[in-house]
């Protein structure tokens, strides 16, 4: 029986990419985001292998949407979720700081919640998510972001230990990238030790077949965020990002 996953945010950067590792690797694929163009190039991949839903996870029938992904699909096995939005805001505009809460907070948990509800039903399941190293520390530069990304990292904890306390077979695996080459970043800032999208993929797809709890990319982000945490709040107060 073909593997079955469901991803959301597969219409460019790394949700693409690992779209594209899992319809090599011979997965059936129900793939989502608000562009539906990108999408049906990926579907044109593996036309009998590949379902296409345009959703945007900011709206409130997303979810019904995704249930309607996986009855095409025809179940699901693995959910990735690589949808979210990032701005560096130095000067806190409103329309950014809401506009990435509504994506990477309500979205995220109203996507994330979905497919746990599904496997809950189920009996089993996996859900994969991209989270961020910006997550570890707030971040002056993009004050939302870092907020979110934390909110992912406990929100995906929490869910990780209720379906123990619950006896639910639901694996979760947290992927936090450092700066991955693609068009979220392109804000016009200089980022350094950036990955190429490819790489990156095929080391989420190797953390999502060892079911890994959490994954930091790649190993000089590893030694970075270790350190970040290390700093006590009084210096990172005063530290320039």
């Amino acid at each position: 029986m073909k593997r079955k996953a469901i991803i959301v945010g597969a219409s460019s950067g790394i949700g693409r990419e690992v779209a594209k590792l899992l319809l090599a690797d011979g997965w059936c694929l129900g793939i989502a985001a608000r562009r539906q163009e990108p999408l049906l190039e990926l579907k044109a991949m593996a036309p009998n292998r590949v379902g296409v839903m345009p959703i945007d996870v900011t709206k409130p029938e997303a979810g019904e949407l995704l249930q309607e992904l996986i009855r095409q699909t025809g179940g699901m096995d693995l959910y990735f979720h690589a949808s979210g939005i990032g701005h560096q805001n130095r000067t806190l505009e409103e329309d950014v700081e809401m506009r990435t809460l509504e994506t990477n907070a309500v979205g995220f948990a109203r996507m994330t919640g979905a497919a746990y509800r599904y496997f809950a039903k189920q009996g089993v399941g996996h859900i994969a998510c991209i989270t961020s190293i910006a997550g570890t520390k707030g971040l002056g530069p993009a004050p939302a972001y870092s907020a979110t990304k934390a909110f992912q990292a406990t929100y995906l904890q929490a869910l990780e230990q209720q379906a123990r306390q619950r006896g639910l077979n639901i694996a979760i695996t947290d992927i936090r990238p450092g700066f991955v080459d693609t068009a979220l970043l392109g804000d016009g800032y200089p980022y350094p030790m950036l990955m190429r999208p490819e790489n990156v993929a095929q080391d989420i797809v190797d953390s999502i077949y060892h079911r890994r709890h959490i994954r930091i990319i790649d190993w000089r982000y590893r030694i970075l965020t270790f350190l970040w945490r290390i700093v006590p709040d009084w210096l990172w107060r005063r530290m320039r990002i």
